[in-house]
């Protein structure tokens, strides 16, 4: 009897130890890992959004998957930048003139916050925007920039981790914007990085999957190879895409927020730590268990 009642209050602190850290109310962990999301639809994300024939409107399904479901351990900053635990869709807030559905970040960030203890997002992403808006002096370059900067502030010891990029789609309607594309990227990541005071900070970046025009290789072409120092580049091609053909479905925002989070564990291995804590713990407490019931409890007149 004494066996079992041992043996159930070990697995209650395992348990425990495996919960992750929850979130006080007004309270933010100081260790916070930051990412920034930035780029046009496909990265404020659209999946399940599709039009309602009966009212002439976009509308979000709301179907949420389990890789995209609040985490008290996964935050988001509002656009009226407070921290909240977060929840899709990521822009509601933020590209305020579209309908957002699932995008990639939180398919991301569940694949990682484990590595961190707690990941906070920052959403940035505006529908149908091309490079040259996302500039240095430009709107979008500076509100992400103060978006940024606000985040580690607010967090009161948080850290940038990487920026997610996803952008493009417009370009490649353009002959000129599409042939000054890498130009202007190298430009942006270097801007960014350096007004973030982040000079090799990660970035991953998303290959287009589709586009708006005729020159869709000669982008994909430039966000293949960009020839920057910690920069990465996941292929969205070949994932499934909504009717509009130019959109990415659930499935696929899910599967690439996956496919993010792996190439940052590849490239960046020692940006975290390999476990999180509670399972090392954990590990100790089963270790302790077992030499206990197999070498002690024998001995113990009283078991």
């Amino acid at each position: 009897m004494t066996k079992i009642f041992f043996f159930f209050f070990i697995i209650i602190i395992i348990i425990f130890l495996q919960s992750p850290p929850q979130i006080q109310s007004q309270t933010i962990p100081r260790n916070i890992s930051i990412f920034i999301l930035a780029g046009q639809s496909n990265m404020a994300g659209r999946g399940g959004v599709y039009n309602d024939t009966a009212t002439n409107t976009t509308v979000w399904d709301g179907v949420i998957p389990q890789e995209c479901r609040s985490n008290p351990s996964i935050l988001r900053l509002t656009a009226k930048l407070k921290w909240e635990i977060a929840k899709e869709p990521l822009h509601v807030d933020i590209d305020v003139n579209k309908t957002n559905g699932i995008g990639p970040g939180m398919s991301f960030a569940d694949r990682l916050f484990y590595r961190f203890g707690h990941v906070g997002l920052v959403p940035c992403s505006i529908g149908g925007t091309k490079l040259s808006q996302w500039q240095k002096g430009e709107f979008l370059y500076e509100e992400t920039v103060r978006r940024a900067k606000a985040a580690v502030a607010s967090s009161g010891g948080g850290s940038y981790r990487g920026i997610l990029w996803y952008q493009g789609e417009s370009d490649t309607v353009d002959m000129v914007d599409a042939s000054v594309y890498k130009k202007r990227l190298v430009k942006y990541f270097t801007d960014l990085r350096s007004d973030l005071d982040q000079p090799n900070l990660p970035i991953i970046q998303v290959a287009l999957a589709t586009g708006a025009g005729p020159y869709l290789d000669a982008v994909r072409k430039a966000q293949l190879k960009t020839d920057l120092k910690n920069v990465y580049c996941v292929d969205a091609m070949g994932l499934p895409l909504e009717p509009d053909g130019l959109h990415l479905t659930t499935s696929s925002q899910v599967r690439l927020g996956q496919m993010i989070a792996q190439s940052f564990a590849d490239n960046i291995p020692n940006s975290a730590q390999p476990l999180y804590m509670p399972l090392l713990i954990t590990s100790f407490c089963c270790s302790l268990y077992i030499i206990f019931l197999e070498i002690l409890a024998p001995t113990l007149p009283f078991l």
